[in-house]
């Protein structure tokens, strides 16, 4: 299993990726806000969701598994 981790702390805006949808490497999967400006996080890998592990509106600190891939 691969994991999407946050790259920084913030709360979660919107979801791009759902469980069982196929990401590629490099594709927004989750938006974080912090500090009123919108960032975007990528997949590193490709793969397929195996679940998602926010919701949106949920506070999130760096290092924290956002989704994981089969």
């Amino acid at each position: 299993m691969k994991e999407i981790i946050s790259s920084m702390a913030g709360t979660v805006l919107n979801i791009m990726a759902g469980s069982g949808e196929n990401v590629s490497a490099g594709q927004e999967v989750i938006m974080l806000e912090s500090m009123k400006m919108e960032i975007p996080i990528e997949s590193q890998f490709g793969g397929k969701v195996a679940e998602v592990k926010v919701n949106i509106g949920d506070f999130v600190n760096e290092g924290d598994v956002l989704i994981v891939l089969e």
